[in-house]
C-alpha cells in the first residue's frame, strides 16, 4: 500500500462520533415541501365557492327548483308502475337526500357568513380610521376658524373706521378756533410750527 499523504486525506470521525449523523438543515434555505397526507386546497377558491352556493341556496330560484323536484319525486314514486319506482312511499332515499343536502348546506352558509364577517370587521375598521381621520381634520379646521375670528376682532373694520372719523369730526367741530390752526394730525402740528418758526 501507497502511503496516503496528510493533505489529501480526509479525515474521518472516531470514537463515539464515528456513527454517520444526518445532515443538519441549512438556516439560511428554505426547507423542502413536505409530503402530505391530507389533500391540500386554497381556501380563498373554497370560500369563493361556498359563498356562490350560499347565494343561490338564498334565492327565491332554489326554493322553487327543490319544490318542483320534490314534487315530482313523490308524484312519480306514487303514481308511476311498481317496476319503475325507486322510493316507496315513506320516501326514505328522499329524506336521506334531503338531509344530505341540509347537512352541506348548514356549513356553507356558516363559512360564508363568517367571510362576510371578516369583510365587514374589515370595512368597520377602515371606517373607524376614516372618521378618526375626520375628527382630527374638523377639530383643526375649527381651532384655525377660531383662531381667525380672533385675528379678525382685532382688525380695524369699516364701521370702526368709520366712527372714529366721525368722532373725530365731532370733536372738530365742537373746537371754537377750528381745525386750521391745530391741524388734525401730529405731522400738520409739526409742519404749523415749522412755518411760524420761519
Amino acid at each position: 500500500m501507497a502511503p496516503e499523504r496528510e493533505g489529501t486525506r480526509e479525515r474521518m470521525p472516531a470514537g463515539a462520533t464515528a456513527t454517520t449523523r444526518a445532515p443538519r438543515p441549512r438556516l439560511d434555505q428554505p426547507r423542502p415541501p413536505r409530503r402530505r397526507i391530507v389533500p391540500e386546497w386554497d381556501p380563498e377558491a373554497f370560500g369563493r365557492f361556498s359563498e356562490r352556493i350560499a347565494r343561490f341556496i338564498g334565492t327565491g330560484r332554489f326554493l322553487v327548483w327543490m319544490t318542483v323536484v320534490i314534487i315530482v319525486w313523490v308524484l312519480w314514486n306514487i303514481a308511476a308502475p311498481s317496476s319503475l319506482k325507486f322510493d316507496e312511499y315513506p320516501f326514505i332515499f328522499l329524506t336521506l337526500a334531503l338531509s344530505l343536502q341540509a347537512s352541506y348546506a348548514a356549513p356553507l352558509i356558516l363559512l360564508a357568513q363568517n367571510r362576510q364577517d371578516d369583510r365587514d370587521r374589515v370595512n368597520l375598521e377602515q371606517d373607524r380610521k376614516q372618521n378618526e381621520r375626520s375628527i382630527a381634520d374638523t377639530e383643526y379646521l375649527t381651532r384655525e376658524i377660531a383662531a381667525l375670528r380672533i385675528g379678525l376682532g382685532e382688525v380695524a373694520t369699516r364701521d370702526w373706521m368709520r366712527s372714529e372719523l366721525q368722532d373725530l369730526m365731532k370733536e372738530l367741530e365742537e373746537r371754537p378756533d377750528g381745525h386750521r390752526e391745530h391741524g388734525v394730525f401730529p405731522a400738520d402740528r409739526s409742519r404749523g410750527r415749522d412755518v411760524d418758526d420761519r
